[in-house]
């Protein structure tokens, strides 16, 4: 019984975003797509509860490259790269920016976490160029399957399946699967599952 509802609920939803879809469209031809990905996101980011998710949902599975119906966006949650992928059951919690990464199934992000495209997003070997004016490297930054990243963090590097990220955790370099990582710069701790 539930699962029809949720079609219908996605179907409602994809129509009463069509209008945004349809500018967004219009926007990307004329300009950078991330650049047009970014406003929208923005102004979906607005949109509260329950409503706001599939709405977010609808919008967002035709603008990144991937999100699957099962992907749950919070309020307040930007996209910077039309590149991101959301897979299955991929929770992002609210106030969340997010840059050009993939979320692999069941992976779970709290409130706050801060995910750009890698370490190198502006260029800065140069002290005669203002930062801003010098190019950047982008990234995918890869969150392994049924891993979960705490409140706060910041990810810049891949962390692998079934990891936990600590609340506030800076990840600067790659996490094995199944560790669980803190501090900052973040360092593993412990392996999941050994005694």
């Amino acid at each position: 019984m539930i699962e029809p509802l949720k079609r219908v609920a996605r179907a409602v939803a994809l129509i009463a975003v069509s209008p945004l879809l349809l500018w967004f469209l219009i926007k990307r031809q004329i300009m950078d797509p991330d650049r047009a990905l970014q406003g929208s996101t923005q102004a979906l980011a607005l949109l509260p509860g329950l409503p706001g998710v599939y709405i977010r949902r609808a919008f967002l599975s035709v603008a990144l490259e991937r999100c699957a119906p099962t992907s749950v966006v919070e309020f307040g949650v930007t996209f910077s790269r039309a590149g991101a992928c959301l897979d299955d059951n991929v929770y992002v919690g609210s106030f969340s920016n997010l840059g050009l990464v993939y979320l692999e199934r069941d992976v779970l992000i709290a409130s706050g976490v801060h995910i750009p495209s890698g370490p190198e997003t502006h260029g800065s070997d140069s002290t005669g160029l203002a930062i801003r004016d010098q190019p950047g490297r982008r990234q995918m930054v890869r969150v392994g399957a049924g891993s979960w990243v705490g409140s706060g963090a910041i990810v810049m590097a891949d962390v692998g399946r079934d990891c936990i990220i600590g609340a506030g955790a800076v990840v600067t370099h790659p996490i094995p699967d199944h560790s669980v990582a803190v501090g900052v710069p973040a360092r593993v701790v412990r392996v999941r599952g050994d005694s």
